[in-house]
This record gives C-alpha cells, structure tokens and sequence, in this order.
C-alpha cells in the first residue's frame, strides 16, 4: 500500500514535538490532560497559578519520561500570560495547542443571582471569560508563523442545562461559545481552528462540598451513560481536537457529558 503522508497523520495523530499549553492544569481536569499530552510524546506547559500544583504535576510527567515544563500564571492578569507565553517560546520556540481550562466553580456557593455579590460576579467573568480571551490573544503569534494551531475552550454541559444557584458560572460558560464560533470566522483564514468541549459533572479529587451524594445520584441519573463522569472521559474529545483528525472542524462543541443533554 503506497503511504499517503496526510493520511497517516490523521489515521495515527502524533503529538511528538507538538507544545501544548493548558491552563489550570495543576489539578482536576487539566491535570489529566496533561498527563495524557505528555503520554502522547507532546511538550506540556502547566499554566497554574499555583506553583506548588504545577510544580507537582510536572513532576510527575517528567518521572514518568514526559516533557513538562511548569509556569505559575494567573490568567486574570495579562502580564503573567505575557510572561507565560514568552517563557514557552524562549524555551520551545513555537506554541501549538492552547487548552483554556483554568476558571473559578469548585470554591463558588450555590445561591440566587439576586444574592451574587457583585465582587464575585465580576471575578469570574474575568477569569473565565476575560482570562480565555487573554490567553488566546497571547498565544496567537505563535501559530499565526507557523499557520497551525489549536485553541479549546472548556465550556459545560450545564449552560444546556440552565442550573440555577450558579448564574455567574453559567453566564460565563455560555459566553465560552460565543467566543469559539466567533474566533473560529476570525482564525480559520490562518489554519487555526477553535472549538468548545461541554463536560457533563465531572467528579475529581478537587473537593465539591455542594454537591450531596443523593444529588450526584440525580446528576447520574440524567444521563444516558449512568455512571459517575471522570477526567479521562475528556481526554479522547481534547486530543481530537488538537489533531491533525480534526482539522477541518472549527466553531463547533463537543458534548461530553455521557448524554445528559442533547444540544
């Protein structure tokens, strides 16, 4: 069988050489992807705002032979994207697959929009719609020489859903959307593509002390897969997306949620 080069890349994607930056990626979902980019020979740069975190799970890539290089980041502030993303470069020269992860739900209350403080309110438009644009927007020359790249957006399930006593989380999720299919129009002419993955609950070690084990039950029941969401669910949807498999596919999200909706 004679090989055809492009269809090698896409019946057998490599990550080898490939940079992947994921923000937030010193525990819980970002955490496991990591892991799995580096497991796929990719280059991972955690982008963590906590150091110790980051510092943790690139040491765990780098034991287990993986390139991993840890960066403390705060994605609500632009100069520390700048500095993230000028450290990458110095260090690896390009920036392929930006994964924006990173965004504030696990220490929020469930409570009525009415009773939102404002302060609250506006901390996690910044960081979880504000901080994406951001990192984008960083990461852009990069891949606008090398007219390749991939940017995701983790959004979720829930903005389908319409859960209350989280408005400020589900605003900004929704927003995440808007901001994909919009920079899709933006950067597809530069053969980069943008998309959205829309997990369902996902139980991590991260600690989520408003979600009682009779309303994980009702979570799970909801769903056509009736068993508990993981991280390594999502693994298989993000590494689609960074593909060369996905190439002609932008301005789209991918529900991960195990069915509990249908959008």
């Amino acid at each position: 069988m004679t090989t055809n080069p492009e269809l090698q890349s896409i019946v057998f994607p490599s990550f080898k050489d490939r940079v992947v930056i994921i923000t937030g990626a010193g525990q819980g979902i970002g955490r496991v992807f990591a892991k799995a980019f580096a497991m796929a020979r990719a280059s991972v740069v955690i982008a963590e705002r906590n150091e110790n975190t980051a510092a943790a799970v690139a040491g765990e890539i780098l034991k287990a032979d993986g390139q991993a290089l840890a960066v403390t980041t705060d994605i609500a502030d632009p100069a520390s994207i700048d500095e993230m993303v000028e450290i990458v470069e110095d260090q690896y020269g390009r920036i392929d697959v930006l994964i924006n992860n990173a965004g504030i739900f696990s220490t929020l209350e469930m409570r009525p929009f009415e009773q939102i403080p404002l302060e609250e309110w506006e901390q996690v438009l910044r960081v979880n719609v504000t901080g994406q644009m951001l990192c984008a927007r960083a990461v852009l020359p990069a891949m606008r020489r090398a007219k390749w790249g991939r940017i995701i957006n983790m959004s979720s399930g829930a903005v389908a859903l319409g859960r209350p006593g989280y408005l400020h989380y589900i605003v900004s999720k929704a927003a995440l959307i808007g901001m994909s299919r919009s920079m899709a129009r933006e950067l597809g002419p530069d053969n980069i593509t943008v998309n959205a993955i829309l997990p369902g609950a996902t139980f991590t070690e991260i600690e989520r002390k408003t979600i009682t084990p009779q309303q994980k039950e009702r979570i799970i029941a909801m769903q056509c897969v009736t068993r508990a969401e993981t991280p390594e669910d999502l693994v298989g949807s993000a590494m689609f997306l960074a593909s060369e498999a996905s190439a002609f596919i932008t301005g789209q999200v991918i529900n991960a949620d195990g069915g509990a909706t249908h959008t």
